[in-house]
């Protein structure tokens, strides 16, 4: 064989082997755009989950605090970036589905679903995924400096003994914030609702933009309680945070983390995949890490940090309600109390 031959064997040897390697390259090439308002602690594990089950599909996330992202998604009605929502408030699904940016889709394992936690349209709008709750963090050591009782109602928190010594998220900014709002409307009647706020007001330090971050505050002794929700509440005590969990005897503001394709979307079957995989089994056992009540019922196991009768604490929540008098609340909400908020 001359030495020309041998080279283009070679060549050619090496040619058929880099094919496939390019071919795989080439399939991995579907790039889906995901808006999320998922904890930044959870997203690296979610998505190296779906990815393992659909190598030809890329995430890109954009991510951001709940109300940041249904206001972007509004804002870019007419031109979507987004293909899909993976974790947004089903309270903001609601409205993006009033709005008709959602693609109805029906996932496999719909079957399984609460119906509590989805949409009630056929096929519906957008799917379940998880609820998250709302609950105070109460830092002992610094009520014990300060000489702070321990509250165990919302009504507690008005009382002038914790005047300036409680954070809380923006409603507006924050999925956490609007489900207390929320919650507090619909179980107090407006009048009352809004009576309570008022009096909640006086002792509130600061308005964050972030539904964690009350938490992280008061686990950091910034604040001694933080209105925060179960999971932030949970992960900062496993971390060795010196703060009880108090979830007030009234009831529990509550929001259901889920999951829609974004109508008009150039990459629906990719878009469908995600929404297979966010309703399948095994995402749930991804969720099931970080939240006590999930939209298939049984997969969920206790959790020490919590009572038995956790789900039971949950108001009965109006989504439509909520999502129809969102604006209205929000505007009502920042003529009374934006002077607190946190500077963006």
């Amino acid at each position: 064989m001359s030495r020309i031959t041998r080279l283009s064997a070679a060549i050619a040897t090496v040619a058929a082997a880099t094919l496939p390697l390019l071919a795989g390259h080439a399939a991995a090439a579907t790039v889906l755009t995901v808006y999320t308002a998922l904890e930044a602690d959870q997203i690296a594990a979610y998505k190296a989950a779906f990815e393992k089950v659909h190598p030809d599909i890329e995430i890109k996330w954009v991510r951001d605090s709940t109300g940041i992202v249904t206001a972007k998604l509004l804002a870019e009605k007419a031109a979507p970036r987004a293909d899909a929502v993976w974790g947004l408030a089903g309270s903001s699904l609601a409205i993006l589905d009033k709005e008709g940016m959602l693609e109805p889709y029906a996932p496999k394992n719909l079957g399984a679903i609460d119906a509590r936690y989805r949409s009630a349209a056929n096929p519906p709008a957008w799917v379940g995924m998880d609820v998250w709750g709302a609950a105070i963090c109460f830092n002992t050591v610094e009520a014990q400096k300060q000489g702070l009782p321990r509250p165990t109602s919302w009504a507690d928190l008005t009382k002038p003994v914790y005047a300036g010594k409680v954070v809380m998220p923006h409603p507006a900014s924050s999925g956490t914030g609007f489900l207390d709002a929320s919650a507090w409307l619909q179980m107090m009647g407006e009048q009352k609702g809004w009576q309570y706020m008022d009096a909640l007001h006086k002792n509130i330090g600061l308005y964050t933009h972030s539904g964690s971050k009350p938490c992280k505050m008061a686990a950091q002794g910034e604040f001694p309680i933080g209105i925060a929700f179960e999971y932030r509440a949970m992960k900062s005590k496993k971390e060795g945070a010196p703060i009880d969990i108090v979830l007030p005897s009234e009831g529990l503001g509550w929001d259901i983390e889920a999951t829609a394709i974004v109508k008009g979307t150039k990459n629906l079957e990719a878009a469908r995949k995600l929404a297979d995989f966010s309703a399948s089994r095994e995402a749930m056992a991804l969720y099931e890490k970080n939240f006590a009540v999930l939209a298939v019922p049984g997969i969920a196991r206790p959790d020490a940090l919590l009572p038995a009768d956790y789900e039971k604490r949950l108001i009965k929540n109006d989504f439509r309600w909520a999502s129809d008098n969102r604006d209205r609340i929000l505007a009502e909400w920042s003529k009374r109390y934006e002077g607190k908020a946190e500077k963006k």
